[in-house]
C-alpha cells in the first residue's frame, strides 16, 4: 500500500513538472522570423548615433552583435552589455545601459528580447544604481 501511495506521488509530480514546463514554453517570447528593420539609437550624454539595423535575428542580442553594436560578458542570464558603440559603462561611477523599446523599459535581457520589424530601440548610458 506505501508502494502504491509513493508510485501515485511520483506520478503526479512528473505530470506537474511536465505541465509547468509546457506552460513556461508557451508563454516565453517568441521571436519573429525572417528579415525586419530595426531603428537603435545610442545616447550618451547629450550626444545620440542613430542606426537602422536590417536583420533576420529573431533577438535584439543578434541583430546588436550583427552591426557591431555591443560587447559585454556572459552571465547565466546570457550577455551582460557593458560597451555600446565603442562607449564602455564605468560601474566605478555606476553606470550602466539602459534598454528601452518604443519608450518604455524592456524587462528581458538582449538574449531574450524577440525583436519585430519597425521597432525602436534606445540604448542609454544611465549613472547610478
Amino acid at each position: 500500500m506505501k508502494n502504491k501511495k509513493t508510485l501515485i506521488a511520483l506520478i503526479v509530480l512528473v505530470v506537474l513538472v511536465i505541465g509547468a514546463f509546457a506552460v513556461w514554453k508557451v508563454n516565453a517570447p517568441q521571436g519573429q522570423t525572417g528579415d525586419k528593420t530595426i531603428l537603435v539609437s545610442v545616447v550618451v550624454d547629450t550626444e545620440t548615433s542613430d542606426f537602422v539595423i536590417e536583420t533576420d535575428a529573431e533577438f535584439l542580442r543578434g541583430a546588436l552583435e550583427q552591426a557591431g553594436l555591443v560587447e559585454g560578458t556572459e552571465s547565466e542570464y546570457g550577455l551582460y552589455v557593458t560597451t555600446v558603440n565603442g562607449v564602455t559603462a564605468d560601474e566605478s561611477q555606476q553606470q550602466w545601459w539602459c534598454f528601452t523599446r518604443d519608450g518604455g523599459t524592456l524587462e528581458t535581457g538582449v538574449d531574450s528580447t524577440p525583436i519585430a520589424d519597425g521597432e525602436r530601440y534606445e540604448i542609454t548610458l544611465t549613472t547610478g544604481w
